[in-house]
């Protein structure tokens, strides 16, 4: 597997440090798809300055920008999600992840059965847009706590296997599955469209290795999926200089026991 850390920068230059192999930053932060073209500019060549590839960002969509309900302003979408994926493509960013907490939560009140066809809608429509330009989404499951929808492993792949484009793909994060005690049997069994990682600790979200938590079944999920991709830290780092080192050894340690035992539990 390739290690990541999500952050900006600061942490970016602790990481390669540390021998991670890529940083993950916010699609705001490289891309800037509401911004001009210098300003973009000036991101990347901070971000090509700072000692480790962003093949990978998140926080696609901003929470004002309204993918569910009846305030949703399907053009305005579309051309920031144009600019994003054009910019990715320069900045040599494969994958963008779809978490979207604020924009994809359904309003209160609002049908069910209409934001998941609102969802799928967008959904093709970034497919079509991503793929124009080589990048993929992944989709991401957040936590009961975090949104409304899209809460499990499952429902995110039916999602995708639903929009039916090979550019909307499914992410898997240790974090949001262990908080709601989600099911990792669905890790192994959408293995054919997992793309992307993220890991961090229950309860505290930090590194892993830094607090105890039951991050090898984890572990193990991915090793019975066969997945060989990259995988992120998104959570806190308190003292890089330490933690980083300490999560890249801990992580390794448990891919390699898994591999060597993938059916463990």
């Amino acid at each position: 597997m390739q290690y990541g850390i999500c952050g900006g920068l600061d942490i970016s230059k602790a990481a390669a440090i540390a021998g991670f192999d890529f940083v993950e930053r916010t699609v705001g932060d490289l891309l800037k798809p509401r911004e001009d073209r210098a300003a973009f500019d000036a991101a990347l060549a901070e971000t090509r300055a700072a000692g480790l590839p962003c093949p990978v960002v998140n926080c696609f969509i901003p929470g004002d920008m309204k993918i569910t309900g009846e305030a949703v302003d399907t053009p305005a979408l579309e051309r920031f999600a144009a600019t994003a994926f054009e910019r990715a493509a320069e900045a040599a960013v494969d994958v963008i992840v779809f978490g979207s907490g604020g924009a994809r939560r359904n309003p209160d009140g609002f049908d069910p059965a209409a934001a998941h066809q609102q969802l799928v809608r967008f959904g093709q429509m970034l497919g079509a847009l991503a793929g124009e330009g080589g990048v993929t989404v992944a989709v991401e499951p957040l936590n009961r706590k975090e949104c409304n929808v899209l809460t499990t492993v499952g429902q995110c792949a039916a999602l995708v296997r639903e929009v039916d484009h090979p550019a909307v793909r499914l992410l898997v994060d240790a974090y949001h599955l262990l908080q709601d005690g989600d099911s990792l049997q669905d890790v192994t069994d959408n293995a054919d469209l997992l793309v992307h990682v993220h890991v961090a600790t229950v309860p505290n979200r930090l590194a892993p290795g830094t607090e105890e938590s039951d991050l090898r079944s984890f572990f193990d999920a991915l090793a019975r999926a066969g997945y060989d991709g990259r995988v992120s830290i998104e959570g806190k780092i308190p003292d890089p200089d330490a933690d980083l080192p300490k999560a890249l050894a801990h992580m390794r340690a448990m891919e390699e026991r898994a591999r060597r035992s993938p059916d463990s539990s």
